[in-house]
């Protein structure tokens, strides 16, 4: 079972659709990625449940509402995913598609809780948290590079450098929504993680309070 929350929640059913349910892999092949991405955003109302279903909320707002270009997001996106799924090639812009999943997400709670209020975006912007995520960023940043490079060798659609993207996501908007799509990159790009890195990536986790197992959960060992 997944430990992953919010929106890297998300980014990990595109890594793997052999996971999707019956009726969104219908609709990965008659309407396309975007229409199954909210499907799945619906269902992690359900799948997730309380404070890691909350996070989705969270994590789109924390993105919709911050001054980051779009080509940003979708550069730190596409990594998590192994360019699995590009919102650009079915011709929605990003923010677009984040009001999409919000929406199917909040109708999802609203349903679920009558009266459900949005949580606030609470995004983690203080500079010891900022500091930390990009250090661990630096220590494989250059290996996770060389991944990119690769992983975006047969893109149609022009697509930036994943780590200066994920710096920016860490510094301008949340430090802790940073290092899960860091986290998510490294997974889906298989980057090997040294024993050392490894540790220092959990203790960092656990300053977030992310569950046990999130960080290392898939992390491939180096």
């Amino acid at each position: 079972m997944t430990e992953e929350i919010g929106l890297t929640w998300l980014a990990e059913q595109c890594d793997a659709t052999e996971d999707l349910l019956p009726h969104e892999l219908d609709c990965l092949v008659e309407r396309g990625p975007v229409s199954t991405m909210v499907l799945a955003a619906g269902r992690s109302v359900t799948e997730l449940r309380g404070a890691s279903s909350l996070q989705l909320g969270r994590d789109v707002r924390r993105l919709r509402e911050s001054d980051i270009p779009e080509e940003v997001i979708r550069t730190a996106w596409i990594a998590s995913t192994d360019h699995a799924f590009d919102p650009f090639k079915e011709g929605v812009g990003v923010r677009t598609w984040l009001d999409m999943i919000e929406a199917a997400w909040l109708a999802e709670e609203c349903r679920n809780s009558p009266g459900f209020v949005r949580p606030t975006a609470d995004p983690v912007t203080d500079d010891a948290s900022r500091a930390a995520v990009l250090h661990a960023v630096g220590t494989v940043g250059v290996d996770l590079a060389l991944a990119d490079v690769a992983g975006r060798m047969y893109d149609v659609l022009p697509v930036g450098d994943v780590v200066p993207a994920l710096e920016r996501v860490v510094t301008d908007v949340c430090a802790d929504l940073g290092y899960r799509l860091f986290l998510r990159a490294l997974k889906a790009y298989a980057v090997p993680v040294g024993p050392g890195a490894r540790s220092a990536f959990a203790v960092l986790g656990e300053r977030f309070g992310y569950p046990e197992g999130l960080v290392v959960q898939d992390l491939v060992r180096g």
